[in-house]
């Protein structure tokens, strides 16, 4: 199974864990928790009438955890290195190696140029449209890669770019997750069996 980290636990980060774990993929998320939504009230995030940023934070952790999300809360990365094919990840717990890198640090982009992402003029990563640097299966999301167009919505959509590349790279097709009632039940199933388990 491929191994993901994402550095990062905003709407971007988390976005691109739910989507890479749900669908099979060995996910690992550092969070700091410095994540500009608990300054926001969302009102303009599709499908959601009006939530607080916090809550939302606190309602998509729950949810990617659920989905099997490694989630590291309170934990930096202090360095990621760059060794062939694999990015060796750094924090105080240690080392980790892994195979894909997701950048989800916001207007942070120490870590990018780091590991010698290329940039843009206006100071932004260089990104595809599937999210991905100019270091392969290195992929930054959200207001690292815009300028300005800093909103929830658009970084969660680059953080499930992100995942569904790397789910395309790693199928060797294109990758849909696409979900019917049916998925919705048996997931909602599996959650609650395993939480009679435990």
């Amino acid at each position: 199974m491929a191994s993901v980290t994402i550095v990062g636990g905003g709407p971007a980060g988390l976005s691109a864990g739910v989507f890479a774990s749900k669908n099979g993929l060995d996910v690992t998320v550092y969070d700091t928790d410095g994540t500009w939504m608990h300054k926001a009230h969302l009102f303009n995030y599709l499908g959601i009438g009006s939530v607080g940023g916090s809550e939302f934070i606190e309602i998509a952790r729950q949810q990617a955890e659920d989905f099997g999300v490694d989630l590291k809360q309170d934990h930096e990365v202090t360095g990621v290195e760059v060794d062939g094919e694999e990015f060796h990840i750094t924090s105080e717990e240690g080392e980790i190696t892994s195979d894909y890198l997701v950048l989800a640090t916001g207007a942070d982009r120490s870590l990018a140029e780091e590991i010698g992402c290329e940039f843009n003029e206006n100071g932004t990563v260089n990104v595809d449209v599937t999210m991905e640097t100019s270091i392969n299966d290195a992929y930054a999301t959200g207001a690292m890669v815009r300028a300005e167009e800093w909103q929830a919505v658009i970084s969660a959509g680059d953080g499930a770019a992100a995942a569904l590349n790397i789910l395309t790279k790693e199928r060797g097709d294109h990758f849909h997750d696409f979900d019917v009632p049916a998925d919705a039940t048996a997931a909602f199933g599996e959650m609650r069996k395993d939480a009679v388990d435990e």
